[in-house]
């Protein structure tokens, strides 16, 4: 799918997405993190619904993370009292599996872990519509289920609780937030009636982003515009010098939004005296998050060392259910570059030629644009990759080592995305499911 300019301005492209999701779809949802994205889509959504649906109910799902800021507490509380009688409110605060990228012993840590009220982030909300174990409606939820899978679940129980019909979730999702969501948007493969920013989830379940294709100035230009409440959080990161790209809301544990984590004893110390002890290597992560304790920048290697001997060290230090997680990443990036190869520019090619490399062709990649050719590695993988100066997207057993230093437990560096639905197929089988649908894990 190539990038095709729409002859309307987003808000136009907006309000026909909204009127095309009303028309095809019985049950639809809002999802709302506190963010300006969500947001925004949740205040554009109200306006859209009550001009020309009136009639139409619409969901709010809310997924607590515990550690936040007061500021987006305060705003997604102020959100749900302002709209609780005009909307089907869900603020579900459940123990779920959630990444942390600060600890070389923990993969996950768990939000309202009700083995650890005595060290919570935060008191649990005392709402009627919060969802949490002493009040839980979700049947499809799991104790402690990975965040991804609750959010899923979710959409499917909502499905079953309004009798079914079409379901589709609203993400405030927008392609230039990252490289990442853009490629996601591009290369969709189960898109719904040709759209690219509607993907399947389980039958009759959508995930929907209508504003993905707006900008972060259009995103600010419609909360003026239409005088929206929003997280003023956002006006302490500005005041503070943040870019755009840097103003996350996210857990502040995961591997986007940990090098900022330093900024909570600025903004929230109250907040900040409480993350310390939740979460293993916070306050190392805040720190030493930008220096090259953490593998920022430049790493280098000890004395007697080579990368892949180093990396070897590194694996032996690791407990064995995170160790075993990186020979697993390592081990299929090896099998790749040796037997499939990943496509490179020419100039690349040419400039690993001229170093000495040994490659050859394999055909082109599908996954790229242009069609690039595809490059496979003959022999061992290089100890590193330093003298090729055109790109970072080469094997190296100093990638690998990379990873480690840096906590990247799903090996982002290395190319890798989420790639835990596989093994969830597996884990369904080997649980015995009795439903053939619970066995559908397309996205």
């Amino acid at each position: 799918m190539k990038k095709k300019y729409l002859h309307l301005n987003v808000y136009d492209a907006f309000l026909d997405r909204m009127h095309f999701l009303f028309e095809e779809f019985d049950n639809i949802y809002i999802s709302f993190s506190g963010g300006k994205d969500s947001g925004l889509l949740l205040n554009l959504a109200l306006d859209y619904r009550d001009q020309h649906y009136p009639e139409r109910t619409l969901g709010v799902f809310h997924q607590d993370f515990e550690a936040q800021y007061s500021m987006t507490t305060e705003y997604v509380d102020r959100t749900f009292e302002r709209i609780k009688d005009q909307v089907e409110p869900f603020w579900v605060c459940l123990p779920m599996a959630t990444r942390t990228a600060l600890s070389s012993y923990e993969m996950y840590w768990y939000p309202w872990d009700d083995t650890k009220k005595d060290i919570w982030v935060r008191e649990m909300p005392q709402k009627e519509y919060v969802i949490n174990l002493e009040n839980n409606r979700i049947t499809t939820y799991r104790y402690r289920m990975h965040q991804e899978d609750l959010a899923k679940q979710f959409g499917r129980w909502y499905r079953n609780v309004h009798n079914g019909g079409k379901t589709v979730c609203l993400l405030g999702m927008r392609a230039d937030e990252s490289l990442q969501r853009y490629s996601g948007f591009l290369n969709k493969k189960y898109g719904y009636k040709d759209t690219c920013w509607i993907s399947k989830q389980f039958k009759d379940v959508w995930c929907a982003s209508p504003l993905y294709d707006w900008t972060i100035n259009d995103v600010w230009h419609a909360n003026y515009l239409f005088n929206y409440d929003y997280n003023h959080l956002y006006d302490l990161y500005y005041m503070a010098g943040l870019k755009p790209s840097q103003m996350r809301v996210a857990s502040p544990f995961n591997d986007y939004a940990k090098d900022a984590l330093n900024l909570y004893r600025v903004i929230d110390p109250e907040i900040w005296s409480k993350l310390v002890g939740r979460v293993q290597g916070a306050n190392f992560a805040a720190i030493y998050g930008k220096t090259k304790a953490m593998g920022y920048r430049n790493i280098f290697l000890p004395e007697g060392h080579t990368w892949k001997t180093y990396t070897m060290f590194l694996l032996d230090t690791l407990p064995k259910r995170l160790r075993n997680n990186y020979i697993k990443k390592f081990n299929t990036s090896i099998q790749f570059w040796h037997e499939t190869g990943g496509g490179l520019d020419e100039a690349v090619i040419q400039e690993l030629l001229e170093h000495g490399y040994h490659i050859k062709r394999n055909g082109v990649s599908n996954y790229t644009l242009n069609k690039k050719s595809r490059i496979i590695f003959e022999g061992k993988i290089p100890d590193d990759t330093d003298d090729i100066k055109s790109t970072r997207d080469i094997p190296s057993w100093k990638r690998m080592c990379y990873c480690i230093l840096k906590n990247d437990h799903i090996c982002r560096f290395m190319g890798f995305g989420m790639t835990r639905q596989q093994q969830k197929r597996l884990d369904a089988i080997r649980c015995k499911y009795k439903s053939i649908e619970e066995l559908n894990y397309e996205v």
